[in-house]
């Protein structure tokens, strides 16, 4: 027999065996016929055999350029087809495998083995949380009060299988369903209510974004309303409205200050009327208190009860 069909026999046979082993660790978590593999892989190999064969008799029949460049082809095709074979899988990832269109599992991290030439398919899903900020919408309140909101959503995926074959796109349709689930829920509610229980409107906004994506396997950890803008106008009237407020409370301390003091003369009045003597003891100490100040003009109070020797006396 030709040496250069022996050499490239026992290349070809080599090669076999090196596929073979390939496509054992391939099938190691794989779910389908080994079997079937097996025939395909040596069917294959077995043709490119009597392919290189009888090039080496028939060259100018079937294979013009020899022998020598069917080794040099077969040389080389391990280095081309092995980079397409290996799949590494990071640890906050996982990997959705398709076989020929068809759905095979999921692909832990570490390292994989995968079959070449477009057989395998592998869709690495990111398993991390991701944050999504929805830009400013403008809704209309219940109490019909425009306002722009925005607000941010934390998510991650907890199914990469339904991530792929459910949705195209589940970053962009999330987006876009937080978008809609916003202007929809505060649009339900009035002014006061989205300024003060924004706390629950989150809770609110988390849950509904919840049950729409779970068919998506997605989950929403969160939901947050970052900022509120309102219209001048709006702010204006709010400001008044504040405003008034604060004097109408003013008003209410004052009078209240007012009745207080009211109660304590009284009763400071009654404990003077019991004694006559007390109310000048109190006019002394009035006198005292203004001579402290140094003032020029000094006010003394005259007792009433000076005047009655001034009255016309009574038959």
């Amino acid at each position: 027999m030709n040496p250069l069909v022996t050499i490239l026999t026992a290349i070809i046979a080599a090669e076999a065996v090196w596929w073979l082993v390939w496509v054992f660790l391939a099938l190691a978590r794989r779910k389908y016929s080994v079997f079937g593999v097996v025939l395909g892989t040596l069917a294959i190999w077995g043709t490119i055999a009597i392919f290189t064969i009888r090039a080496s008799r028939y060259p100018f029949i079937i294979m013009p350029v020899g022998p020598l460049f069917t080794l040099v082809v077969l040389m080389i095709i391990p280095f081309i087809v092995l980079p397409s074979m290996v799949v590494i899988i990071n640890e906050y990832q996982r990997g959705v495998l398709f076989r020929l269109g068809r759905l095979i599992g999921i692909i832990e991290p570490g390292f994989n083995i995968i079959f070449p030439f477009g057989i395998d398919r592998v869709v690495k899903i990111d398993l991390r949380t991701f944050t999504i900020d929805v830009a400013k919408q403008e809704v209309i309140t219940k109490d019909n009060v425009p306002v722009l909101v925005d607000a941010v959503v934390y998510f991650n995926v907890f199914d990469p299988v339904l991530a792929v074959t459910k949705v195209a796109n589940y970053t962009q349709s999330t987006t876009l369903l937080g978008q809609t689930i916003l202007r929809s829920v505060l649009g339900q509610h009035e002014l006061d209510e989205i300024l003060s229980k924004r706390s629950e409107l989150n809770e609110i906004l988390r849950r509904f974004l919840d049950e729409d994506t779970d068919p998506w396997g997605i989950k929403i950890t969160a939901v947050e309303i970052k900022s509120i803008e309102l219209p001048d106008t709006m702010k204006r009237a709010m400001a008044k409205q504040a405003e008034a407020e604060r004097e109408r409370r003013a008003k209410i301390i004052a009078a209240d200050g007012e009745y207080q003091a009211a109660q304590k003369l009284l009763e400071a009045a009654s404990v003077i009327s019991k004694e006559p003597a007390a109310l000048q003891l109190r006019y002394l100490q009035t006198l005292s208190e203004i001579a402290v100040e140094k003032n020029s003009t000094i006010l003394f109070p005259l007792p009433i009860e000076l005047l009655k020797a001034f009255a016309p006396k009574e038959n």
